[in-house]
């Protein structure tokens, strides 16, 4: 069940000895999930194709008016992103490397035959909807601000062709943990009947489309009792590429590898910031082609996104044989390693030696 969220924001007690003047919604912070929370305002953009985007503002949380016609519902011409703000002990509001979902978007756009904010409107629009959403930004380390920009085709056009308006959208709902509370680990299933993506398809773009071909593969799993489908590549179908949505790593003696991005795998933001992290901290890595036998004899393995950050796999299962990963006692897994100095950077906790933080205000 969604927390509730029934109070203006004059009725809302401050949190927090650095809350005097900050007042927060009323949500129970301690019971927060990964599920929508609707907040205030959203931020809107409109332009034209052939133009580029101008200017944009704040407007109230709610609902769009869609044409029957238009491109994103009849042919899949959208694009999202998501990101996340993070409250740190201050008060004061950070963003996690906006800059890179800014680029991603512009490439996926190129992709799909539409406009795309610069980076500074992609900033700027960002920046505004937290702003505007900031008594829904959790307490410092009882949650985060999920941020999801959307950039659609909004015009009707009943024969097969790019819109001839678009529509550039962020909102944000505050979330919890993607699994559970405390950072749940993850019981996958290898899928050997659906592929995700195809060489010279759109696996490697985050459009709208991407994600509902998952759903089936995904709700059968589940209703097995696993967490989520780990899907195999379309062309041979002997090796792994990512899960419906983030990207998997595997350790073996200490030498950490992921599937490469080579045009069927989504270049995660978290994951790209996960293999710098541990080049850092001085571990080898690999970025390859992964045979499923070797994710099975792994030492370790875990996955990376914007909304499971770091997670733990605890067991795969692949064609009837399950495989499970126990950490040798007293050893630190690698996964938590990494999740602590990112988890600490984002929070404020670690200095941002990388200058991968924004500041919101």
């Amino acid at each position: 069940m969604s927390p509730s969220v029934h109070q203006t924001a004059d009725e809302q007690p401050a949190i927090g000895s650095h809350s005097n003047s900050e007042k927060y919604a009323d949500v129970n912070w301690d019971e927060l999930g990964f599920s929508l929370i609707e907040t205030d305002f959203m931020y809107v953009m409109k332009c034209s194709i052939g133009e580029s985007f101008q200017s944009g503002s704040i407007a109230p949380f709610g609902n769009l008016e869609l044409s029957p016609c238009c491109t994103l519902l009849n042919y899949g011409q959208g694009l999202f992103e998501g990101l996340k703000a993070y409250r740190k002990e201050d008060g004061k509001v950070q963003l996690f490397r906006p800059e890179q979902n800014a680029l991603r978007m512009q490439t996926g756009a190129e992709r799909l035959c539409m406009p795309s904010p610069s980076v500074e409107q992609f900033l700027h629009a960002v920046k505004q909807t937290v702003i505007a959403n900031k008594r829904w930004v959790p307490p410092p380390g009882r949650g985060s601000m999920y941020i999801r920009p959307l950039l659609m085709g909004m015009g009707p056009a009943l024969g097969l062709g790019p819109s001839p308006n678009y529509m550039f959208l962020v909102f944000a709902s505050p979330v919890g943990d993607y699994y559970d509370k405390g950072g749940k680990s993850m019981n996958l299933l290898v899928e050997d009947k659906h592929r995700r993506a195809s060489p010279g398809g759109t696996g490697s773009i985050k459009t709208v489309a991407n994600y509902s071909p998952v759903l089936n593969a995904q709700a059968r799993a589940k209703a097995q009792g696993f967490s989520d489908v780990l899907f195999l590549d379309a062309a041979t179908g002997k090796y792994i590429e990512e899960v419906s949505a983030c990207n998997i790593f595997i350790v073996k003696d200490k030498v950490i590898s992921t599937p490469e991005t080579a045009g069927t795998i989504l270049p995660g933001i978290t994951r790209k910031s996960i293999i710098q992290l541990a080049l850092m901290l001085g571990y080898k890595v690999e970025e390859r082609l992964i045979p499923v036998e070797e994710l099975l004899d792994a030492d370790e393995v875990f996955c990376t996104g914007t909304a499971v950050v770091v997670t733990p796999v605890s067991s795969v299962t692949h064609q009837g044989r399950r495989v499970e990963y126990k950490q040798s006692q007293g050893e630190t897994p690698v996964n938590k390693k990494l999740c602590k100095t990112l988890t600490g950077i984002q929070m404020g906790r670690i200095d941002d030696k990388m200058g991968w933080m924004v500041q919101v205000d």
